[in-house]
Order: structure tokens, then sequence, then C-alpha cells
């Protein structure tokens, strides 16, 4: 009995560290896409035309949301190692390369969203759109760099384990967006009616006030003080850049694998008439917001794992790691139960259509079926960053979700006559595999090698490196 206390409180004092951490990461991610919620209610109360165009520019953009986000989650795991390492005076060596990093990225998203005719074309948007789309595209194309530079602050926040400014500046930009948004896109103020333009140029200049209000809470609040942020700038050191790239890159492409796989099933939903793709998108809406919940919680995995890391704590690893994953299954079940026991409430808050409400419940309860392996790929992903392992959950993910997902799904929707539900079936299959890989990648990680810090020459070439050795502890 006495030799299981210790264990209980280990294991209670994680719970609740992960739960701190957690809560203002959930609140950040649901600010963010309540944002794309105020963009798509300004624009269809100003007309079913620019309702199309800012849908359309909208999924082009997310494209380039993920792939800056996923670049700059190099930095929350390289943070938190060093911050348990004791090693908090190197943070700063880091940051100054996030930072050029963020910002080449940034200038290289601004390019290519500012290009994107052919994806245009490839989608296959209707000539009276396709000028609108453009318009979208070339103003909101300004914010890349504010983008990328936000989350190379979020992360040095959150390797900290100082999660609630992102939640902060996350929800203050939702205030912020209702107003402007209103204005440039109705036309207020003097201000001529901008539709689709407006949008972007409100989301953009959201973008820049988030991520310079960002830098001046970094720069002023005590928190952040002996870190060596600002006492004198880096300049660009590309063997560290690299360093950063070699963790960031992986985890862009497994994002992008992801989204470009709801992507590619919306665009092939869309060839199955206006009430298939109705009920899709308000299934897919309430997945994507019950998704924010265990992507919050495994942002915070990350840091708890990266924490260990850092103090070269197997066990601490395994505890955080588990922990996450175990909580994350609680919030899935609620989640779960809510889609499977109540989808037609669910369905009926979005459209009185009988037709389309009867297809979104068995989609939702499609959803429903698939929160827990969701919950599973996803924490375990988050415990595999914290160890700065990302290649491998990288080709895991391109698997899972393009050998498996999409032809399951291709070959049940259209071989079997199931439609739409087909390719959500291809979901359930394509997340499935994947939680289960990336669960046992995490395992075998967690019982079978022990981490310590190595210094690879310089401050940010420090990493976590597994020791092929058995764990006793």
């Amino acid at each position: 009995m006495k030799s299981f206390r210790p264990e209980r409180a280990r294991l209670l004092h994680e719970v609740r560290a992960t739960v701190h951490l957690a809560l203002p990461l959930i609140a950040a991610q649901l600010a963010a896409i309540g944002s794309n919620v105020i963009d798509a209610l300004l624009a269809g109360h100003v007309s079913a035309h620019v309702l199309g165009a800012v849908a359309v520019g909208a999924s082009i953009w997310s494209l380039a949301i993920v792939s800056g986000i996923g670049m700059m989650m190099a930095v929350p795991p390289s943070v938190a190692q060093l911050d348990g390492a004791g090693r908090r005076a190197e943070v700063g060596a880091v940051f100054h390369q996030a930072l050029w990093l963020a910002l080449g990225m940034g200038v290289l998203l601004w390019f290519a969203v500012r290009h994107a005719a052919p994806l245009i074309d490839l989608i296959g948007v209707t000539p009276s759109l396709r000028d609108e789309v453009q318009r979208f595209l070339l103003a909101i194309s300004w914010g890349a760099p504010a983008l990328t530079c936000y989350f190379a602050l979020r992360g040095l926040s959150e390797g900290l384990s100082l999660t609630r400014p992102s939640m902060y500046f996350s929800l203050g930009g939702l205030v912020l967006l209702v107003p402007l948004g209103y204005v440039l896109m109705f036309g207020k103020l003097g201000i001529p009616p901008q539709g689709a333009h407006g949008c972007g140029v409100a989301t953009a200049t959201v973008l820049w006030l988030e991520m310079l209000a960002f830098g001046f809470y970094v720069l002023r609040h005590r928190n952040y003080r002996g870190l060596g942020l600002f006492d004198h700038f880096e300049r660009p050191h590309l063997r560290r850049i690299g360093a950063l790239i070699h963790i960031g890159l992986p985890m862009a492409v497994s994002l992008l694998a992801e989204a470009g796989l709801f992507v590619a099933t919306a665009l092939i939903i869309a060839t199955l008439g206006e009430d298939v793709i109705a009920s899709h998108q308000v299934a897919l809406n309430i997945a994507s917001l019950f998704f924010m919940i265990p992507l919050g919680l495994a942002m915070a995995i990350t840091v708890r794992v990266g924490n260990a890391v850092g103090r070269g704590d197997a066990r601490g690893v395994r505890y955080a790691g588990f922990c996450g994953i175990g909580l994350t299954l609680v919030t899935q079940l609620f989640s779960a139960g809510l889609m499977l026991t109540l989808p037609h409430y669910i369905a009926a808050l979005y459209t009185n259509d009988p037709k389309v409400i009867a297809l979104a419940m068995q989609l939702i309860m499609l959803a429903g079926l698939f929160q827990f392996s969701d919950g599973i790929q996803v924490a375990s992903n988050g415990a595999l960053r914290g160890l700065k392992d990302t290649r491998i959950p990288m080709a895991i993910t391109l698997f899972a979700y393009w050998i498996i997902g999409m032809p399951v799904g291709w070959w049940l929707a259209f071989h079997h006559g199931l439609g739409a539900r087909g390719m959500w079936m291809g979901l359930i299959a394509g997340l499935s595999v994947a939680a289960v890989m990336l669960l046992t990648r995490f395992w075998r990680s967690a019982w079978k090698q022990r981490w310590r810090v190595h210094d690879h020459g310089g401050p940010t070439g420090y990493a976590a490196t597994l020791t092929s050795v058995e764990e006793r502890a």
C-alpha cells in the first residue's frame, strides 16, 4: 500500500499539470476555429456568392496554415527540453533561429498563396467565383509572415509551460475580427463594401495585431526574463535552422496529409449532390469543433514529455505520455457519447431540411465512432513530438491516410454504393490504423529506451536522443 501511494501521487500530479497546460490551449484552438465560423457567418450575410468565394479561399488558405503551424511545431519540444534540463539561458538562441525560420516560411507561404491559380483550377472553381477567390487570397496572403511568427512566439511560450498567453491573444483576435470584418465586408464608416477581399484584409490585419501584441507581451513580461531573448539577436545559423526544419518538416507533411485527406474527401463528396455536400459540411463542422479538445491536450502532452526528456527522466516520459493519452480518451468518451446519442438534435442546429438532417445524422454517428481513434492518434503524435520523433510518425500518417483511408473510402463509396457514408468509413479506417501504429510507436519508445540531452555543438544543437539501453527504472 505504501509503495502505491507515491505512484498515485505522481499520477495525480501529472494529470493536474497536463490539464493546467491544456485548458488554455483548448480555448486557443476553439478561438482559431471560431474565426473560420465568423468569416463564414459574415460572408453568408453579404451574399451566397461571397460565401462561396470565402469557403473556397479559406480551404486553400488552410493548407498554408497547417504548413506554417507544422513547421513551427518544432519550437515547443525544443524549448521544453531545454527548460526541463535547466538550460533556460539557451532558450533565446533557439528562439532567434525559430524567428528566422518563421520569417522565411512566412515569405514562402505569402508567395504560394498569391500564386494559387493552378490549385484553383484543379479544384474546379466556377468562373463566376474565380476572381473573388483570387482577391480573397491576395489579401489574406499578407498575413502569412505574421501567422508563422505568431506561432514561433506561441511555441516559445508553450515550451516554457506558459499556455495562457496563447489563449489570451487567440481570443483577443477573435474579438477584433468581428467588427473589423463587418466594417470591411459590408462597407461601413465610409469604406466601400469589399466582400471576400474585405474578409481577407480583416483576417490578415488581425494576424498582424495578434503577433505584435504577443511580441510586446514577451518583451515586457517577467516570465520571459533571463532567457536571453533580446540581449543580442543572432544572425541566421543555417545548421541550427536546419535542425529545426529536421523536426518541423515531417510534422508539416503529417498535418498536410491529414488536412489533404479531408479536403480530398470533401471534393469527392461534392460530386454526389447538394444535399450530400450540405450534410457532409454539418458533420465535418461538428467533428472539427470537438477535435480542438484532443488537439489542445496533444500540445500539452508535447510540453510535458519534452520537459521529462530534458530532465533525463524516462519514467516521467511514460507518465506524461500515457496520462495525456488517458485524459484524451476521457474527453473522447464525452464527444462520442454526444454524437452517438444526439445526432438528430446536433444536425437540426444547422438546417431544417429533412433530407440533409437524415444524412447528416448518419455521418455524425460515424464521426462518433472515430472519436477514440482520432483522439489516440493525435495524443500519441503529441507525445512523440515531445521526443522530437517526427519522421516515422510522418511515414505512419501518410500510410494510414493515403494508402489505407482514401482507397477504402473510395471503394466503399463508389464500388459498394455507400456514397458519403463510404468516404467517412474510409476516414475511420485511416484514423484507426494511425492510432494503433502511433500508440505502438510511443509505447515501444517509452518502455525500451532512456533519454538524455546530448550536446551536438552549440546551444540550439541540444536535442534529446534515444540511447539504446534497456530502461531499468
